[in-house]
């Protein structure tokens, strides 16, 4: 017998979020916003769910896309690159702390000015790991709706104002996606091995549960093929475009089924609370950027409050440095989710 073919439905609404999503980046990339393709993919997806319609990523979709991000931030590694590892530890140290201070900051903004319970603040105020919080709010019995709009505003806002905020002061040019390597047939075998090797990487990453692991991995994989020389072929520019739209619409899919007057009724919260946290990041970031002979904007993406894979596509957007980047957010996840956990328990046992 022939297999059962998926109803039209659900074909017609991830072709129309995808649609949706081509057309908000190739607008904001002919008008030279910096990422225009995040950027615009996000807008235009976001401001379709709010409307009412049933945006929808495949999720086998965002995955395969997630590595094919991966494979190309990885390819921007170079053994230079790689040296420069080792100038980063303070800079990360310096990462640390600060989210640890926003934590501390945001949760008592929310607790004070918006009078949040003290769990649903904690969960509200983490800078990343939105999976983490969303996991624990449902487990221990927090305000998962509140906790959500702020937490996915918060990565909205992020997306949509680095890129331009970077370009109001001149610190990046308009985003074009560029071929870093040989992407010819003439390089198929050693691109397939790339492949190869970021998928399986992708893969366990994932399977161990390390959130983003399969653009982490991904971009291990390729990273170590690329940054030893063992490998210089890339993928073409216009796989990695389409990734990142799509990628783009996941984001902007998480309003789905949201009325706008709930979202207007945290919004508050979101703006206020977002305002605290990139207060506190950029300050932090100010001391890294006058200390360190870093770029700017590579600084500012990696003191960012977003969620990992969300600030990594930023990076491959704007041309950034994946390893100084990548380094900065996985350091960055690691102390909110030990923080959090902790930090969750003892509020929830007193």
């Amino acid at each position: 017998m022939w297999p059962a073919l998926p109803p039209l439905r659900a074909l017609i609404e991830p072709a129309e979020t995808l649609l949706i999503a081509a057309a908000g980046g190739l607008i904001f990339t002919l008008l030279g916003f910096p990422a225009g393709l995040v950027s615009g993919s996000v807008l235009a997806v976001t401001a379709a769910a709010l409307f009412g319609r049933p945006v929808k990523v495949p999720v086998g979709l965002a995955r395969v896309c997630y590595v094919i991000v991966g494979i190309l931030l990885g390819a921007v590694v170079t053994p230079q690159t790689l040296k420069g590892f080792t100038t980063y530890p303070a800079s990360v140290a310096i990462l640390m702390v600060a989210s640890v201070v926003m934590i501390v900051v945001t949760m008592t903004y929310l607790r004070v000015v918006h009078h949040w319970d003290p769990l649903s603040a904690l969960m509200g105020a983490s800078p990343g790991s939105m999976i983490q919080v969303i996991a624990l709010s449902s487990e221990l019995g927090a305000d998962l709706r509140a906790i959500a709009i702020v937490q996915t505003m918060r990565v909205l806002l992020l997306t949509i104002g680095i890129p331009g905020g970077l370009a109001l002061f001149g610190l990046v040019a308009p985003a074009i996606p560029v071929a870093r390597g040989p992407a010819g047939l003439s390089s198929l075998p050693e691109m397939l091995i790339v492949i190869a090797v970021s998928v399986v990487a992708g893969i366990v990453m994932a399977r161990i549960r390390f959130p983003g692991g399969l653009l982490f991995g991904a971009m291990a994989g390729s990273a170590i093929l690329h940054g030893t020389g063992f490998a210089q072929a890339v993928l073409p520019w216009w796989i990695g475009s389409a990734a990142v739209v799509v990628l783009g619409a996941v984001v902007g899919s998480r309003f789905a089924n949201t009325s706008p007057r709930l979202i207007v009724s945290y919004l508050g919260a979101a703006f206020g609370s977002f305002a605290v946290s990139l207060s506190v990041a950029t300050v932090f970031a100010l001391i890294a950027a006058h200390f360190f002979p870093f770029p700017t904007a590579n600084v500012v993406v990696a003191f960012s409050p977003g969620a990992q894979d969300t600030m990594m596509v930023l990076a491959l957007a704007l041309h950034l440095d994946p390893v100084y980047v990548g380094a900065h957010h996985v350091a960055r996840f690691l102390v909110v989710t030990f923080t959090v956990a902790i930090a969750a328990r003892r509020i929830v046992k007193k």
